[in-house]
């Protein structure tokens, strides 16, 4: 049985961060002592710790005799039994609300057939009330050999339930005919600017929208209350809490996600952290809403932008200098004009808000770098942070670039090692140098930041760091590693899940490192990712989550 002193012992070893006068420990003794772990704090050439101490929301100790020294008699103490512990987790991409939705609706990504396609509407359909849509999806065509979903595959098993199911990456959704029909699409309706409706040979639309053509079938689904998405979003939440993430970005085309987190945050903390990007056209009223009560708080933030520019590679929209190598009269397109975009980006700019547009190909990441120039010229020089979502198939030209331009690459290493079994088909192997490029973004001097574009993909930082780390594609097709010249360190890896992703979100004074002063949220695993192999660190278990001071998931959580 270990006695207080010897829980939080450790000697010369510990004392690497003292508390320094820090302004905390002055105050009082520590409310809670972590120790007999193995803190990876973040900071650049920092040793291991054994110990952290916390004070209110604030980490005010950081090594084992700094919190001895800080530790009195009402401090409580947490034996981590030598459980490794990183800065919070955050997730600098995601579609919260979309991912909240989908845990509670049917998983199409577990499809490896049409049949099981078929079979997964037909079963989820039966569960719904009258008139009620089925939503969900995940497909992935690619499971089994790229055809589309088709109408005809669900209308028999969906007679009277309009279905709108989404293929993985968000840039298609598959229709039955009763969707179509209270949608108002036939074969006279139009193709819509930044969109497609897929027809078959006769004209008649086969019920596959993509991007900009999704627009016509949202508008036709019932909203639900804010009531409903606020107990959506609650679920979210606790799904990301035990995954170790403590703050998301969510990089939204519309205000809903925004409205909704407002909402919830009136009714108190939200126990996960928020950064609201809004569409960029917007950003008039995002500015007005800015002057009139700020940029919210480090619950629920805003102040960000985000723009489409392009489309995806499972889409075959992304936009490319040349055509796909298996559609060779498709290059892809805009989903805006460049000159509307210029003008957002550059009014934005000048009134201080930030800017993050998704870029997937090579001739798109091209356009927004040069209307980012073009923005930095006219607007002269301030800490803008510029952000590129994806920033997914570059040229050699653009790498250095983005160091150059001081923009930040906010990437999705999970993307590729599920892009990685079928990307070649699309744009050939010379284009794939520079496909996910983390290490030559990273060597040229530029900020990559991670995320997980979840739902895209799963919403599990663990994921994503065994996916940068190794890139073993999901299929097993690649167990040396996809693009291996591309593999990032562990420390690396880490450090784009928390400090660079703070630093993208004009945080880095306050999360992203374990250190005296900022807020207290880390994470607890069971495995030390240093000393792990692929497998090791997909299966790690998060232990622990705590959230400024507060331990928000695990035994003994406090909330």
């Amino acid at each position: 049985m270990f006695n207080r002193r010897e829980l939080i012992g450790g000697g010369a070893a510990g004392a690497a961060l003292l508390l320094a006068g820090n302004a905390h420990a002055a105050k009082r003794t520590l409310d809670v002592a972590y120790v007999n772990g193995t803190v990876w704090t973040g900071l650049p050439g920092a040793a291991r710790q054994t110990a952290i101490g916390i004070i209110g929301d604030r980490i005010a100790a950081v090594g084992a005799a700094a919190v001895r020294a800080a530790t009195g008699k009402m401090t409580r103490i947490v034996d981590l039994g030598g459980a490794f512990v990183t800065p919070g987790f955050i997730d600098a991409h995601t579609h919260f609300l979309t991912g909240s939705k989908l845990l509670s609706q049917p998983n199409l990504r577990e499809a490896k057939s049409p049949q099981e396609f078929a079979r997964i509407v037909g079963e989820a359909a039966k569960t719904l009330k009258p008139g009620q849509w089925l939503q969900g999806g995940s497909w992935d065509a690619e499971l089994w050999g790229g055809e589309l979903p088709s109408k005809g595959w669900m209308d028999p098993v969906t007679p009277d339930t309009p279905v709108a199911v989404q293929r993985l990456d968000l840039h298609m959704l598959a229709l039955n005919s009763v969707a179509l029909k209270l949608a108002g699409i036939d074969r006279n309706t139009p193709d819509v600017p930044g969109g497609v409706i897929v027809r078959d040979k006769n004209g008649e639309p086969t019920g596959i929208l993509k991007d900009a053509a999704m627009e016509l079938v949202n508008r036709a689904i019932p909203a639900p209350t804010q009531a409903e998405k606020e107990e959506t979003v609650r679920k979210g939440i606790a799904h990301g809490l035990s995954k170790g993430v403590t703050q998301v970005h969510t990089t939204e085309l519309d205000w809903i996600t925004h409205e909704t987190l407002r909402g919830l945050r009136a009714k108190g903390e939200t126990d996960m952290r928020f950064y609201s990007f809004v569409p960029l056209q917007d950003w008039q009223k995002l500015l007005a809403l800015v002057k009139a009560e700020g940029r919210g708080d480090d619950w629920v933030r805003w102040g960000g932008l985000k723009l489409q520019y392009d489309g995806s590679l499972g889409s075959r929209t992304a936009m490319f200098y040349k055509p796909y190598d298996d559609a060779p009269d498709n290059s892809g397109f805009p989903i805006h004009k460049q000159a509307d975009v210029l003008q957002w980006a550059t009014d934005a700019d000048a009134a201080g808000l930030q800017i993050t547009i998704h870029g997937i190909g090579d001739k798109a990441n091209d356009e927004i770098l040069d209307i980012f120039a073009k923005v930095a010229a006219k607007n002269g020089s301030h800490d803008r942070r510029f952000r590129i979502e994806h920033a997914q198939h570059l040229t050699q030209a653009a790498i250095p670039r983005f160091a150059k331009q001081k923009v930040i690459a906010s990437v999705q290493p999970y993307h590729a090692i599920d892009d990685g079994r079928w990307a070649i088909q699309r744009v050939g192997a010379e284009r794939l140098k520079g496909t996910y490029a983390f290490r030559s973004l990273i060597d040229s001097g530029a900020r990559v930041s991670f995320g997980s574009d979840w739902p895209v993909a799963p919403l599990d930082p663990l994921t994503g760091v065994a996916a940068a780390v190794f890139r073993q594609t999901i299929d097993g097709a690649n167990p040396g590693g996809w693009l291996p010249e591309q593999k990032l360190t562990v420390d690396q890896a880490l450090h784009a899940y928390t400090a660079t992703n703070a630093f993208s979100g004009f945080q880095d004074d306050r999360i992203g490192l374990i250190r005296p002063g900022m807020l207290a949220d880390f994470t607890v695993i069971d495995t030390d990712l240093f000393k792990a192999d692929a497998k090791q660190i997909t299966d790690a278990k998060v232990l622990r989550t705590v959230v400024n001071g507060k331990q928000r998931f695990g035994e003994g959580s406090e909330v």
